[in-house]
């Protein structure tokens, strides 16, 4: 079986004519299996290394084409300089360009694959999503306009149309574009990458997991999809598969900025949870502040009074405090009463996950300055976290400390934030550059 697979991927690299429908089986065999990537990379050294009356007359476009499929586009983008003016190479310098972030030239690139009769169409949409990216919106959505009595059946050109509309923020929309494309060819990269993106920002982390899984089957593999799967793979504590994503991407590119980042934040986390015993303790923590309340034998009043202050659970009354609590009408001393004494006997107290984030202001809100603010200030402060453009990791945890204001945010200190679960180095600086842009700081600094 091995020798089948061997052979396939050389033929493949080999054959003549060196066309679309080679590079379409070319994927379809890489897609099918990881481990042909080492036998493609053998198969173009083998190629580059023949004496040259046996070399094929378009061998750098081969070798281009090949490189770019594993991922390694610099290298492809100068192999590609070698092949002369022809339609597959612009394609593909295309597709380089555009993972490189370079998406004017991209533009241009797919501008001369279409006029050298590389598959015109997909060449044409993906001159348009170059547009669109390079801040040409205008003139890549007339272009779009253009193509729809011609292409406008191709799931490339359904994704380009949702690429549009979630812009615009029409999600709804830009997801059922989405879903024709992928109805037209199920494993549409790019619309598997947008669908898994909606699908993260919203939380839903299982299916974006499976959409980023998919979109990373079949070459050339969006490395941004790679590095969102490790990020998601970390908020489960599935270091290993998060360290897998890190590896791939640093594998076609050493330099990658924020894989660089994350792979560092992901083995420090790692070896964090190297103990089998803290794990034990853990869990029984998690465990325990998941009990619901109703499982006790509380008064009617007291679970009157927790219901309607949306207190669901043991872990909800380690972040209330006592005079939160009696706060709440109807709820006297002997609720209170009632309540301590059913976290004593399992361990905990009222507001103690407060009193270990707040250092020592007791759980409680610190209070306003007593300067008087500009208006300019208060707006200022008043600033929704969204506005500050964090990366997803960032906002899940802004998210799960129930921060939704600039100034609330800078009410933190580095180190509180920091004992947010997955909320690491990389995060915390992030967030520090954001504020800074603003003129701002955590607290303490």
């Amino acid at each position: 079986m091995i020798e089948t697979i061997t052979s396939d991927v050389r033929t493949l690299l080999d054959r003549t004519p060196f066309d679309a429908s080679a590079i379409a089986d070319l994927r379809e065999a890489l897609g099918r299996d990881p481990s042909r990537y080492r036998t493609l990379r053998e198969a173009a050294q083998a190629m580059a290394d023949r004496p040259k009356a046996s070399q094929p007359a378009d061998m750098a476009l081969r070798l281009g084409v090949a490189e770019i499929l594993m991922g390694r586009n610099q290298a492809g983008l100068e192999q590609l300089a070698k092949a002369g003016d022809v339609g597959m190479a612009h394609h593909f310098r295309g597709i380089a360009l555009t993972t490189q972030q370079k998406h004017a030239e991209a533009a241009a690139a797919f501008a001369a694959a279409a006029k050298g009769g590389y598959d015109p169409k997909l060449s044409e949409l993906l001159r348009v999503g170059s547009l669109r990216l390079a801040g040409k919106t205008e003139e890549a959505r007339k272009a779009l306009d253009e193509l729809a009595k011609t292409s406008g059946s191709m799931a490339e050109f359904h994704y380009q149309k949702g690429c549009f509309l979630a812009a615009e923020g029409d999600l709804k929309r830009a997801a059922e574009e989405f879903e024709k494309a992928l109805a037209s060819d199920r494993e549409h990269v790019g619309t598997l990458f947008e669908l898994a993106y909606i699908n993260d920002l919203y939380g839903n982390d299982d299916v974006a997991i499976e959409y980023y899984k998919q979109c990373t089957r079949r070459p050339p593999v969006p490395l941004a999809a790679l590095v969102n799967l490790g990020i998601l793979h970390e908020d489960e504590m599935n270091f290993r598969e998060a360290e897998a994503c890190y590896r791939r991407v640093l594998a076609y590119d050493p330099n990658q900025p924020r894989a660089r980042l994350f792979f560092r934040d992901c083995l420090a986390s790692r070896d964090m949870y190297y103990n089998p015993e803290d794990d034990k303790y853990h869990d029984r923590l998690r465990t325990l502040l998941e009990i619901p309340v109703t499982d006790f034998e509380l008064s009617v009043r007291s679970r009157n009074c927790l219901k309607k202050m949306n207190i669901r659970t043991l872990g909800d009354l380690t972040r209330t405090m006592e005079a939160t609590l009696l706060a709440s009408k109807n709820f006297g001393e002997t609720s209170l009463s009632e309540i301590k004494e059913m976290m004593t006997a399992k361990g905990l107290r009222l507001g103690m996950a407060l009193e270990a984030g707040e250092r020592g202001q007791g759980g409680m809100r610190l209070p306003e300055p007593q300067v008087e603010l500009s208006q300019e200030e208060r707006a200022l402060l008043a600033k929704s976290i969204t506005e500050l453009n964090l990366s997803v990791r960032a906002r899940k945890c802004m998210s799960k400390l129930n921060l939704q204001t600039v100034g609330e945010l800078i009410m933190r200190s580095g180190d509180e934030l920091l004992e947010c679960k997955n909320f690491g180095v990389t995060s915390l600086n992030e967030v520090r550059e954001r504020l800074g842009e603003m003129g701002l700081k955590l607290k303490g600094e």
